[in-house]
């Protein structure tokens, strides 16, 4: 039975947690699913486990070695149970430790709850997949649209639960859906200062530049574990982004309203030439990955909206998880080079008067 002092802290994330963190011991609790356990050996030879815990928006690894009075009980853990962490917590020699720790698994209830995510990301993700919606739905072109609108139809689910990479940028669940309706923004913006740039095209690109994680990054169903498979890991998500918008791409020139299209200009299969190359072009450089350099407008254009938004929420994260050095200094980070400085404030015209 869970003691009454543990049921008495508050229940935060770890995102959280980080922000509050350092090495004065503060008493919280956190629910969390095991993604991993491995067990291994120190320099001496003992045992212990690294025991990988992650919720909807963060994950850390709690090492617990065989002096823990937990040690035999992180033994029993098997991947995707879910548990309750409580004690006092540091931000130690191997980040964010737990002392004086109680453990115990999560309610069924608990857990439904802890897979809907954090209420404010949970809430930011749902805005963020009707903003979506609505581009998709100003969409003129009407081969656009429909494929567009048929890929929420067939994938909405799994791409909701899906991140956008499995470390540096939006990576956790939803993570897509949240780099997908940023950069749409922001193409948008670009497209209304460059009108030459096919807004249309710009949109659909942004939606399937990133397809193919569905199946390289989906998370699981029931859980905040990203798997891996077989089939992602030998082809990549470029390639199979270009499988899918070519295989959706089929199938809707099989329906009857592809007939009104014969007549359109430019023609069905220029546009589908245009979007594959969006896919294919979209991280700029052979070193990075791309098949092929961006070699039109739309191209480049959504390369770099892609590259400032990944960026932008390495930058994000960074200011509030990081390890400030100094005032306005917070410490590099995977994979940033260098230290990076706290951003200017917006000048106060009209200050606050004492």
């Amino acid at each position: 039975m869970e003691d009454t002092s543990a049921s008495d802290l508050d229940l935060i994330t770890i995102t959280q947690l980080r922000q509050v963190a350092n090495q004065t011991p503060q008493p919280y609790r956190l629910h969390l699913q095991v993604e991993s356990r491995i067990e291994k050996a120190t320099s001496s030879g003992s045992p212990f486990f690294e025991v990988k815990l992650v919720d909807a928006g963060d994950s850390f690894v709690w090492r617990v070695f065989d002096n823990h009075p937990l040690f035999q009980d992180a033994a029993k853990l098997t991947r995707n149970s879910f548990i309750q962490l409580a004690g006092q917590w540091v931000d130690g020699k191997y980040g964010l430790e737990p002392r004086q720790v109680q453990m115990r698994a999560l309610a069924e209830d608990e857990s439904s709850t802890l897979l809907l995510g954090d209420p404010d990301l949970a809430t930011r993700q749902q805005t963020d997949y009707a903003d979506i919606v609505a581009f998709i739905e100003s969409i003129r072109d009407p081969r656009l649209l429909k494929l567009c609108s048929a890929f929420l139809e067939r994938h909405g689910e799994r791409f909701r639960r899906t991140g956008a990479a499995r470390r540096n940028h939006h990576a956790r669940r939803g993570g897509l859906v949240e780099h997908v309706a940023q950069m749409m923004r922001c193409a948008v913006a670009i497209a209304g200062v460059y009108p030459t740039l096919n807004r249309d095209l710009m949109i659909a690109g942004v939606l399937f530049h990133d397809c193919g994680k569905l199946w390289e990054n989906a998370y699981a169903e029931s859980g905040f574990t990203m798997p891996y498979n077989l089939t992602a890991e030998m082809l990549g998500h470029i390639p199979l982004g270009l499988e899918l918008v070519n295989k959706m791409w089929r199938d809707m020139l099989d329906t009857p309203a592809a007939a009104e299209w014969t007549l359109l200009e430019p023609a069905s299969e220029t546009v589908r030439l245009h979007l594959l190359h969006l896919v294919a072009a979209h991280h700029g450089t052979h070193e990075f990955g791309s098949p092929v350099l961006p070699k039109t407008p739309e191209a480049i254009a959504l390369h770099h909206v892609d590259n400032i938004d990944a960026k932008l929420e390495m930058f994000r994260r960074a200011y509030e998880t990081g390890k400030e050095l100094a005032p306005g200094i917070i410490e590099k980070f995977m994979p940033w080079p260098v230290n990076i400085v706290a951003p200017l404030p917006a000048v106060n015209l009209f200050p606050v008067k004492s």
